[in-house]
């Protein structure tokens, strides 16, 4: 039996209300970002890591706010109770779960795609955008896309993901069904259909990693060392 994830759990509404919300609001902020920067109507692949970190910065903030907003309305006593913010020693297994997930998991996700569909699934396809990303930082920049990807990224994708999505869906459906509902919630929101199936993939994992732990300290750890293995395969 796992650990209770919470002792109060919010409705799938108000997680998809907040997920709504924060992109609704992301796009006015993103769009005004964009075209201060000039690149109004260039394609973000072509975009600099100061442009790509601000936009990014646009859409964590209402996610932010959201996730505050709907623990003061929704939740119960505190943040922190609401989404199950704690740690342990044995937390830290997240970290070389992650690592796994990077080296090994996904490339034999991938092995049998790529020689089946290989066109789909050409190994250069999958890992193209952090390469993309890695190769247009330089300098101090390389620092800032590190905190973003290895950092940033996990926390606030955690907290959205696992703390609030897969939290509201185990409120509705059982632990199996929301595990599979929010990986897929989770894969699908990156619009990249080359990597949809390792993102499910890792989604599972770290979904599985909120619910063995019932915190959000492992997932979050996992993902952190799922990105950081990633970043060190594209500066290679």
């Amino acid at each position: 039996m796992r650990p209770a994830t919470n002792d109060a759990r919010f409705s799938v509404g108000a997680a998809v209300a907040v997920w709504v919300g924060a992109y609704v609001a992301a796009l006015p902020l993103q769009a005004a970002v964009i075209a201060a920067f000039g690149r109004g109507g260039d394609d973000p692949d072509t975009w600099p890591t100061s442009v790509t970190a601000v936009s990014i910065l646009c859409l964590w903030i209402p996610f932010v706010v959201g996730l505050v907003i709907v623990s003061r309305r929704r939740g119960g006593a505190s943040f922190t109770r609401d989404f199950r913010v704690g740690f342990r020693p044995v937390d830290l297994v997240g970290l070389p779960v992650g690592v796994a997930a990077q080296f090994v998991l996904v490339p034999l996700l991938y092995w049998p795609l790529s020689q089946v569909f290989p066109d789909a699934f050409d190994p250069d396809d999958v890992e193209r955008r952090a390469n993309d990303l890695w190769d247009r930082a330089s300098g101090v920049w390389i620092l800032v896309l590190i905190l973003i990807v290895a950092i940033g990224a996990p926390l606030v994708e955690e907290f959205v993901y696992r703390g609030l999505i897969l939290q509201s869906l185990e409120g509705r459906f059982n632990d199996a069904v929301a595990l599979v509902l929010s990986a897929a919630w989770f894969a699908a929101i990156h619009l990249q259909p080359v990597e949809l199936p390792g993102l499910f993939l890792v989604g599972l994992v770290f979904g599985l990693c909120w619910q063995r732990s019932g915190r959000i300290a492992m997932p979050i750890l996992a993902h952190i060392g799922f990105n950081a293995a990633g970043l060190l395969i594209a500066s290679r």
